[in-house]
């Protein structure tokens, strides 16, 4: 059954990993009748969880997707995974969503993970609320996360469900907009019933917060309360709902989803109040990069963004698709922009977690999946016809761990290239690809943890054994003074010989200038026929430099002089003149070495801030700057790359698995003394072991 957009909510569960995320998703899809019967984490046969990695770890890994039918409205529901390392398949549940609930351990309060991703929707400007769950275990604290709450993020959340009692006392919750009780059942669903006496005073506090809450969210609104003193209950939701697409408060939500409490009053909020695609917009990218928002619009052309790539050992390639405007219809035709070709649309599918549901379109709003389009990749665009449009790609982080493998038998190397580009269509936060500086084949990702799992599968599945190393990082060479020298490449064979003489004067450029070539011959010493040959033997000669055979770079290079001979020379004689002039003149301009220097940024709670500190100062680290935001530390920095190789496995070390970090390139920097020797040597041993081979 297809659903308008008027009917559509687009949901969200993120958080902190262990704060209860998919044991909600369960309890939510069995309170909606979606699913018979709920099912633990621990048994491995949730909705959420449903790959062998994620029943056997216990945790999630992949993003799972399913929907509900409420109030006359389908309720898609992303659960999403807690670990950093799988970040990649939170952003895109992050950009299909129209409200985010981030999970909160009562016991705990608010954990880094969750500050994180909290900063990721005020990035975006993302509706969002909170869900304070395990309110049944021992220590927990719904007011003192609340309080943690409100410290860390600077706001005041609005509460919509409140506890009654907590841990072994645990009653259920007091529903504060509908004004009624869920009591925690034996079994099955909870109960309704009225506001025990001892909680009507708090109740009808929090229930004037939410009034003015609800008044914030339209003038006319506001201007009845403040005459009145309150609000008529259609009045509240027309303003909470109003006020929540606009952000203006964060709703607070408290439960035990383990007892199937909190769960219904949960559910009547997404259906009624929660913000739709109706309310929503996205952003699309013209062919010089300019950017635009566009509404979500059921009446205009088709525009639909590819969100993520899966595989299923029964279905096939899986391509996930949020549909902007217009309507997706199976068995037709739409074009990739992103590849500037048609795209044959077969059958389209909804889906509870595994389970997929055939349907005959998707309408505006909408998240639904692809079958078998083996054209269609993540990030892709679709459209009714021919446009220079396409949306904007995922925002995604850069990798941070990197890891060098082959495969132990050498006739399994194609295969394994094959699974590795698999998994990099699956998730983009992890990357495949053969450094041909270093003769390597490098996979990175957002930690060990990621790595390894799609290592783990590849063996299992595919029964190839992995050999893994440490990256050789890409070093570069450079000079230091100005110098010359001249070369003369003479060959003879019988009958036409070679012939090539060249003088060239090189000198430092700036850091990040590469590379300056220059014809300074006068008087036609060397023909202008012969220069593009004379370029291509220095740029020969700078792909393997004099010190540890490193490419070179930030190099002016001048022509300054030669002989050619009026039968023997040619552009292949020239070359190789040049290539020997300028390794000699490299080798007279006090060459050195340069590594390449990355910008860092840690996240790590406070209590960890000095030892972080000192181990990147172990690190020949420069400290840049750093930010603490709610205990939480942002620390800037500035290492070298050969420093962070790995890093991801120290700072989880370090921060008992809490720490995490961003990456990028900045510049190159000189290396000398000992570290230099090392690299030296490390390159001449690898280049030994490379011509035994």
């Amino acid at each position: 059954m297809s659903y308008a957009t008027g009917s559509i909510k687009n949901i969200c569960v993120a958080g902190h990993g262990g704060t209860g995320k998919t044991t909600l998703f369960e309890r939510l899809l069995f309170a909606g009748g979606a699913i018979p019967k709920a099912e633990t984490v621990e048994s491995g046969k949730t909705t959420g969880d449903s790959s062998p990695e994620e029943i056997e770890r216990k945790i999630s890994i992949h993003a799972a997707l399913a929907h509900i039918i409420r109030n006359d409205q389908k309720i898609n529901i992303f659960d999403t995974p807690g670990s950093s390392d799988f970040i990649g398949d939170v952003i895109p549940a992050f950009r299909a969503a129209e409200f985010a609930l981030l999970t909160a351990d009562a016991r705990a309060g608010i954990q880094i993970e969750t500050i994180k991703l909290w900063r990721n929707l005020e990035g975006r400007k993302k509706p969002r609320g909170i869900f304070i769950g395990k309110m049944d275990d021992e220590r927990a604290d719904f007011q003192k996360t609340l309080a943690d709450f409100k410290e860390k993020f600077k706001a005041d959340p609005v509460v919509l469900t409140m506890p009654i009692g907590s841990g072994p006392g645990y009653k259920g919750v007091i529903d504060t907009l509908n004004e009624k009780a869920y009591l925690v059942p034996g079994e099955g669903l909870e109960k309704e019933g009225p506001i025990p006496e001892d909680y009507r005073e708090a109740a009808a506090a929090a229930r004037e917060r939410l009034i003015e809450a609800a008044a914030e969210g339209d003038e006319t609104l506001m201007e009845h309360y403040i005459n009145n003193g309150s609000l008529s209950p259609e009045e509240m939701r027309l303003g909470l709902v109003k006020a929540l697409a606009a952000g203006a408060y964060i709703p607070a939500f408290a439960g035990a989803a383990l007892k199937n409490s909190g769960v219904l009053p949960l559910l009547d909020f997404f259906a009624g109040v929660c913000p739709g695609p109706v309310d929503a917009q996205d952003v699309l990218v013209d062919s010089e990069g300019r950017q635009r928002s566009i509404p979500l619009d059921p009446d205009k052309p088709l525009a639909a963004l590819v969100i993520k790539t899966s595989y299923d050992q029964f279905s096939g390639k899986l391509s996930w698709v949020k549909v902007v405007s217009g309507k997706l219809c199976a068995d037709s035709e739409a074009m990739n922009v992103s590849e500037n070709k048609k795209e044959r649309i077969g059958k389209l599918y909804t889906c509870q977690g595994k389970k997929l549901e055939e349907i005959r379109e998707l309408a505006a709003g909408d998240v639904g999946i692809l079958a078998k389009s083996p054209g269609l990749k993540t990030n892709d665009t679709l459209s009714a016809g021919e446009t220079a449009l396409r949306f904007l790609p995922l925002r995604l982080p850069e990798p941070v761990h990197a890891v060098a493998v082959n495969a132990a038998q050498k006739k399994d190397d194609d295969k394994l290239g094959e699974f590795l580009v698999r998994a990099a269509e699956e998730d983009r936060t992890f990357r495949y690809s053969y450094n041909t500086e270093t003769k390597e084949t490098v996979i990175s990702g957002m930690g060990e943890l990621q790595v390894n799992i799609i290592l783990d599968r590849i063996k299992q599945n595919q029964k190839i054994e992995v050999e893994t190393h440490v990256p050789r990082v890409a070093y570069r060479e450079t000079i230091t003074k100005k110098a010359g020298a001249e070369y003369t490449h003479k060959k003879q064979t019988g009958g036409h010989g070679q012939y090539g003489r060249v003088t060239l004067e090189i000198a430092p450029l700036g850091r990040g200038e590469n590379y300056r070539f220059t014809n300074a011959i006068f008087g036609g010493a060397i023909s202008k026929g012969y220069i593009p040959g004379v370029e291509k033997g220095v740029l020969e000669g700078m792909a393997n430099g004099v010190m540890a055979g490193y490419p070179v770079v930030d190099v002016e290079v001048k022509v300054v002089d030669g002989k050619e001979h009026p039968v023997d020379s040619s552009e292949l004689a020239f070359k190789l003149a040049a290539r020997n002039a300028f390794r000699e003149s490299m080798r007279q301009a006090a060459p050195s070495l340069l590594e390449p220097v990355m910008n860092l940024t840690v996240f790590v709670e406070e209590k960890y801030l000095g030892d972080v500190m000192s181990g990147l100062s172990g690190k020949r680290g420069r400290i840049l700057g750093q930010d603490s935001v709610g205990g939480i530390v942002e620390i800037r920095a500035q290492v070298p790359q050969a420093e962070l190789l790995r890093y991801s496995i120290d700072l989880r070390s370090i921060t008992s698995g809490t720490g995490s970090f961003n990456m990028e390139f900045d510049h190159y920097a000189p290396i000398a003394g000992r570290i230099a020797e090392d690299v030296i040597k490390a390159a001449q041993a690898f280049r030994v072991q490379e011509s035994e081979e």
